[in-house]
């Protein structure tokens, strides 16, 4: 009998993502504080926020196969972490900071065996590079395409493509929040082949 898969996420985009594999999956939202610690590495964040996502909702899915994902996202030569703009100003903000630079995604899964506590995890890095764009086309692209809710005020599976010079990286599903390949791997680690579904 198959087990249950569970993504411990709210996210409408990784439950779109994920449903592209075709494997029959729930969802619930963990209940997870996602502040960083004082002087935390972004990769070590994502990879912690992973954990902790489907750690939580263990209790509530004792028998299924659990999946975390996060993703943080840096701007070249900063610390400064772009997270959810929420609205047109922070997201112009967010813009106008990317404008010609390089900006690196960090995207951790985990899954985890709440049954056996045992885990599989991996980190994507995907690059995105901005193409240098007036104030006037980026606050054009905001009003089109409201990526409110999008960690780097973006979306590239839309018009946000056009903000772009080059994409560099593994996996562009880890743009969206979860990175379909290194997923795959996990699966299969696991003993669930998404090309061979029970």
């Amino acid at each position: 009998m198959a087990r249950p898969l569970v993504l411990a996420s709210s996210s409408p985009y990784r439950r779109e993502l994920l449903a592209r594999l075709g494997l029959p999956f729930r969802w619930a939202s963990p209940d997870v504080d996602e502040t960083p610690l004082p002087e935390e590495p972004i990769a070590a964040l994502v990879e912690r926020l992973a954990l902790a996502k489907a750690t939580a909702l263990a209790p509530a899915f004792p028998d299924a196969l659990l999946i975390g994902s996060d993703q943080a996202c840096q701007i070249e030569g900063t610390s400064t972490l772009l997270g959810k703009p929420g609205g047109f100003e922070a997201a112009l903000a967010q813009l106008l900071a990317c404008n010609g630079k390089q900006v690196c995604f960090h995207t951790a899964i985990t899954l985890l065996d709440a049954r056996t506590g045992q885990r599989w995890q991996a980190r994507d890095e995907y690059r995105v590079h901005f193409r240098r764009s007036s104030e006037a086309e980026l606050s054009a692209y905001l009003r089109r395409d409201t990526p409110y809710d999008c960690a780097g005020s973006f979306k590239a599976e839309g018009l946000g493509i056009a903000l772009f010079s080059a994409l560099e990286g593994r996996d562009f599903h880890s743009l969206v929040g979860l990175p379909l390949i290194s997923l795959c791997e996990l699966l299969r680690q696991a003993g669930v082949d998404p090309l061979t579904p029970p």
